[in-house]
């Protein structure tokens, strides 16, 4: 991460992911198509009193046809599944998105190649015995995991709603020099979207954080990426030489 620069959340919608966008002391932007989410973000925001609601610039826009300079971005996400819902405008909109990239700079992208999955071992058991057992570390966890196995979540969205993209075809994407894949990862695969266990094992913290551990071990693995719900990628563009970096304090806008 570039210190001290812009930073933009594309297809920001009403800020979800917004503050987490790069780090300390960064320049947020969140751009969206729709001006009541970017007010929503804001009234939330505001609400909630949290760093992002005075330093975040809300910008009203297309991502696909952003109105900043080429290379402004030292960090860029476009998640939520921004890139599938776009459908077969998704490669205009990630090839705008790419344009943003600093030199040095990342993109993360979030993609839904499939349906999701989850621990069998896991989902047989009641909230309150997860919640003890996430207690101790993943290495303890893991090996029953793996005997039993994981089982796939039925289908949420109904074929040809978006378009799901893999982990794979962006990988190839990104091989060409000028881009370097840092890291992919899928998400939550040992609970999966399961708001009863999920809610009972936030009641821990010690068990919550053992299973942000647990779940980023599983979501390194190579082959879980094609059946996951949602998959991080996070790219860095490598150019031989700086070219056109907006910095400092002068306007992004083209």
């Amino acid at each position: 991460m570039l210190p001290g620069r812009w930073v933009l959340d594309a297809g920001a919608g009403p800020g979800r992911f917004t503050p987490w966008v790069g780090g300390p002391g960064v320049s947020r932007v969140a751009l969206d198509l729709s001006h009541a989410m970017l007010a929503t973000g804001r009234e939330i925001a505001a609400k909630r009193g949290t760093f992002a609601a005075p330093a975040v610039d809300r910008v009203r826009g297309d991502a696909a046809r952003a109105p900043f300079r080429p290379e402004s971005f030292a960090e860029i996400a476009l998640v939520g599944n921004s890139l599938g819902f776009e459908a077969r405008a998704g490669e205009a909109l990630l090839a705008s998105v790419e344009a943003l990239v600093a030199p040095g700079g990342v993109l993360v992208v979030e993609v839904a190649p499939g349906a999701g999955e989850r621990a069998r071992y896991l989902a047989r058991l009641p909230g309150r015995v997860v919640r003890r057992l996430l207690a101790a570390p993943p290495a303890a966890v893991l090996p029953r995991l793996q005997r039993e196995g994981f089982r796939i979540e039925a289908a949420r969205h109904r074929p040809g709603s978006f378009r799901r993209w893999t982990a794979e075809e962006l990988a190839r994407r990104w091989r060409p020099p000028g881009w370097h894949l840092r890291e992919v990862m899928a998400v939550a695969p040992a609970l999966g979207a399961d708001p009863d266990r999920l809610t009972e094992v936030a009641k821990e913290p010690r068990a919550w954080a053992r299973l942000v551990e647990l779940e980023e071990m599983l979501g390194h693995e190579p082959f879980r990426w094609k059946d996951a719900a949602a998959v991080l990628l996070a790219v860095e563009h490598s150019p031989q030489q700086a070219n056109g970096l907006v910095r400092g304090g002068r306007s992004l806008r083209s």
